[in-house]
């Protein structure tokens, strides 16, 4: 399956609006989008996920890399919309412990 990225922007928040599965496949196009953003200081980027069914380890390490990123470039990253199935994933790898995950009601994440 492919994957769609829409980005929009409003003064200094970036919001990507992820559409399709993230995986080893995918996940190179999601990073260059998304690393290009938290590498600017003072952004603040946030990734809706609302569109993902998928995600495999390829696409936490996108994840880990752009956390990484905005911390190195004084950005900030924040992860919304997740569905149930994708925030275990993250859950069971320990990363809603170090990520900014924004929950959802509505068959998401409470």
């Amino acid at each position: 399956m492919n994957l769609q990225i829409q980005k929009e922007t409003e003064g200094n928040t970036d919001k990507l609006l992820i559409n399709g599965e993230v995986d080893a496949y995918t996940a190179p196009k999601l990073k260059d989008t998304l690393i290009s953003l938290t590498e600017q200081k003072g952004r603040e980027v946030v990734v809706d996920l609302s569109g993902v069914q998928y995600m495999d380890s390829t696409g936490l390490g996108v994840f880990v890399g752009a956390l990484k990123s905005s911390q190195q470039h004084g950005s900030s990253l924040k992860l919304t919309g997740m569905t149930e199935r994708v925030h275990r994933l993250f859950d069971i790898t320990g990363l809603t412990d170090v990520m900014n995950i924004e929950a959802h009601t509505k068959g998401e994440v409470r």
